[in-house]
């Protein structure tokens, strides 16, 4: 059983999106297929490593072992995998962070209308707090800068571009 419609339904989730944004995303959590389980030769070398909980394991070893695009928002588990051999290679320019999704947005729908679709997040994320608030004229400017910070940070691995275009 995926986790992900059952914390949309009764896990912390709620609290945080409200309730009538968990309504909306449980049908489609129901769709998503659950992963499958990625082989040791990935996991292993996850396995040491403290600050990559055993959850975030399994999806950058079936990301690596796949090619699957990798979202993550977990910055700390990423400047630990910038270490581990053959992640760099095996995922490079498919690591996909919450502030590219947002740039990609702004490009496509306008950075007016992504601040007024993410004013619930504001309160529970700081980056989307700081870039979309009523101070910050330019929000893809603001998270360019963060994207570009954390690039710098967790190299070699290679973030997604979304000034690139198409897919990770």
């Amino acid at each position: 059983m995926a986790a992900l419609p059952y914390m949309l339904r009764r896990g912390s989730l709620r609290k945080v999106f409200g309730e009538e944004a968990c309504e909306a995303l449980i049908p489609i959590a129901e769709a998503v297929p659950v992963m499958a389980q990625p082989s040791d030769f990935w996991l292993e070398k996850l396995a040491p490593i403290p600050a990559i909980d055993p959850g975030e394991a399994q999806i950058f070893a079936a990301a690596a072992e796949t090619g699957l695009i990798l979202v993550s928002g977990d910055k700390r588990a990423l400047r630990a995998l910038k270490d581990v051999a053959g992640f760099a290679d095996a995922l490079a320019g498919r690591i996909v962070t919450l502030e590219a999704i947002l740039i990609a947005l702004c490009e496509s729908l306008g950075p007016d209308e992504v601040r007024r679709r993410v004013q619930t997040l504001t309160a529970s994320d700081k980056v989307v707090s700081v870039c979309f608030s009523a101070g910050s004229p330019d929000p893809q400017d603001a998270l360019l800068s963060y994207q570009q910070s954390l690039a710098t940070e967790i190299h070699p691995l290679v973030l997604w571009d979304p000034r690139q275009g198409g897919g990770a």
